[in-house]
């Protein structure tokens, strides 16, 4: 399917900031699935925010690297020193500036200080990183040679130096956001992104990098290195290099444009999101609503000033937080109330001082703008450049699975009339976009008799978080286990974990935040580097420093004593996300920039995250997660029955929303025109009317929350998650041919995924991997049989 692909590189980029890599969930069909809502250095894998228009995981607009810890997983402090990520501390400089011997982002540590850093520490901390950086970025220009000793490791130090302790504080702004701490970043971002131009624009250091292609010695490079060199060139072209006086000025002043436009359209759909809340007094306006959500609601009301709140008996506070969002639009038999919380969600963050309807128009132009100083006609041919696809590869694969999935969606529209007719419901005959989640449900639980609510008992947390550490040990012969109190959190709810080899030794680290923050977090999921796998940084006789992540999730969190009772999608999500988790865990590349997810093409990078989530059907992993928290007692086979065969429910519907994203997507950074005849919003009904079988509302905003193309790395890319869904589904499928009741064979393949996928990072061509793990390349049936979209006969 992919022959005609362009095989390219992605590694970091040396010169802009973070790229977000959203754990996007795939769009399939799936029971108990509500739609939730992941040329630059970093992915942030996150994951989905729901709408009744769209599916997808919202991404991180930040990525740290920064060195790791040899290894151990006791709670003993660390005996290895991660200093190489920070800068040495400093007098407190002349300028009157707070001493900087004791700022924490200056620190020789061990791992992130991420319980100690404030915002106060941001402006001096970076500032006085960047000026020590741009004295060893002098240096090495002054020094270059083309040779990888001489260059790409002493960039490579440079790049990660930067990337940990500016991921730090994005990351902090991610989980724990406060107006002090936007204000230091909006202060100092400015700085940051002159630097990481000046890097990416550096001419003696691309020149070297051509120097190293063009020599006798390029055929003797290991794969790593060619891909690493070439993807560096191209990066720098990219970034501008070419581009002389006035129009690398203007380049410039586009990327800090947009830098500060993406951060604020992000703030807007956060800000956005906290600013709704809706109070509920009388229990019959709530009537439907599950106690879980019920307990959520007033444990809400409580923390905003409502002492006395009960789930039984109230008041009650909903908001636009997913948790709190979809059991309404899921449950609520109040009609008026689902049109009201619907309409909120879909227009978040376009009235009056949160509106990013200019700031969309904004990007968009400057977007453009880059993409013809850079040669190219628009700015999806740019995005093109780093990926597998090119546009047309893209819309070629969005076309054919849209018509696969538009008459299967047409029947699961009229199965739904037709059902709420059967209980002559009031708005039986005249279905709106409020309606068409609460009466799925209802059509699910009458169809299959499974009921979500009455499942959580059977998800929680602890039970399920032992069984995906089970699954990977099976699959991949590695042990995880708990090391809280080694490291630093930013949260008493994180938990801090080790994987270990199948000799016990350590080979990563990672950081689990589970639970839905609204008053302080980012909505959705995602995974991110905090130290990716480098030779470069190893010390004190270890041959490589280790790679860590963090996982976060906004699930539903404890109500009273009882633990984190999941829905079967929270499920789905934290296997997705541990699946990207897992790629860059175990990684076997040493080097820095190709390792782990560095260095992946966009649209390969959701391979193993979606790979994962097919595991949460398979017998033995299901069965071994969903135990009755109280009782012990094992999930009914039947019900097991009734999930397998509810997995294909409404799967047409599932995939013409996320194909509907893709195409908006390109749509919008290939043929639109900014401040031409069309409007964003007048551009989305129109691709609606191909991609939805109810097309969005007139008055539909989804766009001013869209923050996958907007905030975060998917301008351009959002397809990435249906080309991915295909790798993936493709990759399962030889576990099936394997035979999924054969242990043996279930390992032996899982040995191969984990020395494949897993292990290459960004050190060789996706496709090539792919091919060698699979023995062929890929192909869509397995998606589509997946999600029960196959032509009859086929």
């Amino acid at each position: 399917m992919f022959a005609a692909t362009a095989a390219t590189t992605r590694a970091p980029s040396l010169a802009a900031g973070s790229r977000s890599l959203c754990a996007v969930r795939a769009a399939r069909s799936s029971l108990l699935r509500a739609h939730s809502a992941h040329g630059h250095l970093r992915k942030s894998l996150p994951c989905v925010l729901w709408s009744s228009s769209f599916s997808f995981c919202l991404a991180g607009i930040h990525r740290s690297t920064s060195p790791a810890s040899a290894g151990f997983c006791s709670s003993a402090t660390p005996h290895l020193s991660m200093a190489a990520a920070a800068a040495t501390p400093v007098p407190a400089s002349a300028s009157g500036e707070e001493s900087l011997d004791s700022n924490p982002l200056l620190q020789d540590f061990a791992f992130p200080p991420f319980d100690v850093v404030q915002a106060k520490d941001v402006v001096p901390g970076i500032r006085k990183l960047l000026g020590t950086l741009e004295a060893d970025l002098l240096e090495l220009e002054s020094k270059v040679q083309p040779t990888w000793p001489a260059l790409v490791e002493p960039l490579e130090r440079i790049v990660d130096r930067l990337q940990v302790v500016w991921g730090i504080v994005n990351h902090l702004k991610a989980v724990k956001d406060s107006p002090e701490l936007r204000a230091a970043i909006e202060e100092v971002q400015p700085d940051k992104v002159k630097f990481q131009l000046r890097l990416g624009q550096s001419k003696p250091i691309y020149n070297a990098f051509k120097a190293i292609k063009e020599s006798s010695s390029w055929s003797t490079l290991s794969d790593a290195h060619k891909r690493i060199v070439e993807a560096q060139i191209k990066e720098a072209v990219l970034n501008g290099v070419a581009l002389e006086d006035a129009k690398r000025e203007q380049f410039n002043k586009i990327e800090q444009e947009l830098e500060k436009l993406s951060q604020k359209f992000s703030e807007n759909v956060l800000d956005a999101t906290k600013k709704f809340e809706k109070l509920i007094i009388d229990k019959k306006e709530i009537e439907g609503l599950p106690p879980s959500a019920l307990g959520l609601a007033a444990q809400t009301a409580v923390s905003k000033g409502h002492e006395n709140a009960t789930a039984e008996s109230g008041p009650w506070v909903i908001t636009l937080d997913a948790p709190s969002f979809l059991p309404v639009m899921q449950h609520a038999k109040n009609r008026s109330l689902r049109e009201e919380i619907y309409r909120a969600y879909i227009t978040r963050a376009s009235n009056r001082d949160l509106d990013n309807t200019a700031i969309i128009s904004q990007i968009l132009q400057l977007r453009l703008e880059k993409a013809k100083l850079l040669g190219y006609n628009n700015y999806a041919e740019v995005s093109m450049e780093m990926k597998m696809a090119t546009v047309e590869k893209a819309e070629e694969l969005l076309e054919k699975l849209r018509s696969a999935s538009w008459n299967p969606a047409l029947k699961d529209l009229e199965e739904l009339k037709t059902f709420a007719q059967g209980t002559r419901a009031q708005e039986a005959d005249n279905l709106r976009h409020w309606d068409i989640q609460f009466w799925s449900e209802r059509l699910r639980e009458s169809k299959y008799d499974i009921k979500e609510e009455e499942l959580r008992p059977f998800f929680s947390l602890p039970r399920v978080m032992d069984g995906l550490f089970s699954l990977a040990k099976t699959l991949f012969d590695v042990d995880i286990e708990p090391a809280n109190g080694v490291a630093p959190v930013w949260n008493k709810d994180v938990s801090f974990y080790c994987v270990k080899d199948s000799s016990g030794n350590p080979v990563a680290y990672f950081y689990f935040d589970p639970y839905s923050r609204p008053s302080e977090k980012r909505g959705g999921a995602w995974m991110d580097e905090v130290f990716s796998r480098s030779r470069v940084f190893s010390r004190d006789g270890v041959p490589v420093r280790l790679p860590i992540a963090h996982m976060v999730c906004n699930q539903t969190p404890p109500v009273g004593d009882k633990p984190s009772l999941m829905t079967f999608r929270e499920v789905e999500t934290v296997f997705h996300e541990f699946g990207h988790a897992l790629q860059h865990m175990l990684t076997k590349q040493d080097e820095g920039l190709v390792a782990g997810i560095r260095g992946i093409e966009w649209d390969a990078v959701e391979l193993p995250s979606q790979f994962m989530e097919n595991w949460c059907y398979q017998r033995d992993t299901l069965m071994s997660i969903a135990k009755h928290y109280e009782t012990g007692e094992p999930l009914p086979e039947e019900v097991y029955q009734k999930l397998l065969a509810a997995r294909t429910f409404r799967a047409g519907s599932l995939s013409l929303r996320q194909i509907h994203f893709s195409v908006i997507d390109l749509e919008l950074h290939s043929n639109y025109i900014p401040g031409g005849p069309e409007t964003i919003y007048e551009v989305d009904q129109r691709v609606g009317k191909r991609t939805q079988v109810i097309p969005p509302l007139p008055e539909d905003r989804f766009l001013c929350s869209f923050s996958h193309i907007f905030s975060s790395g998917y301008a351009a890319g959002y397809y990435s998650y249906k080309w991915a869904e295909v790798l993936s589904a493709d990759a399962f499928s030889a576990f099936e041919d394997a035979g999924l009741e054969n242990d043996k064979a279930v390992k032996e393949t899982g040995r191969r995924f984990r020395d494949t996928v897993l292990a290459y990072g960004g050190g060789k061509p996706p496709l090539e991997v792919f091919v060698e793990f699979r023995g062929r390349e890929p192909s869509p049936e397995a998606l589509l049989r997946h999600n029960g979209l196959l032509p009859v006969g086929a």
